[in-house]
């Protein structure tokens, strides 16, 4: 009697672990698929990040608000890598400067389009371009370096440090603190632009 509910356990054992094999499958290929997708993804970003669009109060205030918590989190979780990758932060920090530098480079080569019901803005698309390329260029090194790391001993680093960590902080400080200045600064155009059409009704 044992030997049989023994042996109905295993079973129910196997069968589970059959049951999890597509689900490991799927959280294996998940990193393949987005980075065989990664080409269309960056493309469809330089086209959305370059649209004519309305300027909108309640989603430029939501894009500064949501840009804002994004920083702060970004920052906190810089400091704590800190602990293993020495400098993170000073990176992370310093790619937020750069990039709140562009933002306001960028808001300067915008194409406004103030009428009397309405204000549309288009980005410039060389920095636009940029940006992407950037994001880019830094998941292309971060393959690179991966296999790389991967194949070869690492010597004088930690295998932390020897993924980019700090440089993928920095570009993704770049990153943030473009939209972070330029989200901010489109809340400031609207509340002008309002302002003027008060005054002209």
């Amino acid at each position: 009697m044992r030997s049989s509910i023994n042996v109905s356990a295993a079973g129910r054992r196997e069968a589970c672990y059959v049951d999890l094999v597509p689900l490991l499958l799927l959280i294996l290929l998940l990193p393949v698929l987005v980075i065989a997708f990664m080409p269309v993804i960056l493309i469809q970003r330089y086209r959305v990040g370059t649209a004519r669009r309305l300027a909108r109060p309640w989603v430029a205030s939501l894009g500064a608000v949501a840009m804002v918590f994004s920083g702060v989190f970004f920052l906190v979780a810089a400091a704590v890598t800190t602990h293993w990758v020495p400098g993170a932060l000073r990176f992370a920090t310093a790619g937020i400067g750069g990039g709140c530098g562009l933002g306001v480079i960028g808001l300067g080569l915008t194409r406004w389009e103030p009428t009397p019901r309405s204000l549309h803005y288009t980005p410039n698309r060389w920095l636009v371009l940029a940006i992407t390329l950037l994001v880019t260029a830094r998941v292309l090194y971060g393959l690179w370096r991966t296999w790389s790391v991967a194949y070869v001993s690492v010597s004088d680093a930690s295998f932390v440090t020897a993924f980019g960590v700090r440089e993928t902080l920095a570009a993704g400080g770049i990153v943030l603190g473009y939209y972070l200045a330029y989200s901010a600064g489109l809340r400031w155009q609207i509340r002008r632009w309002q302002r003027r059409r008060l005054r002209m009704m």
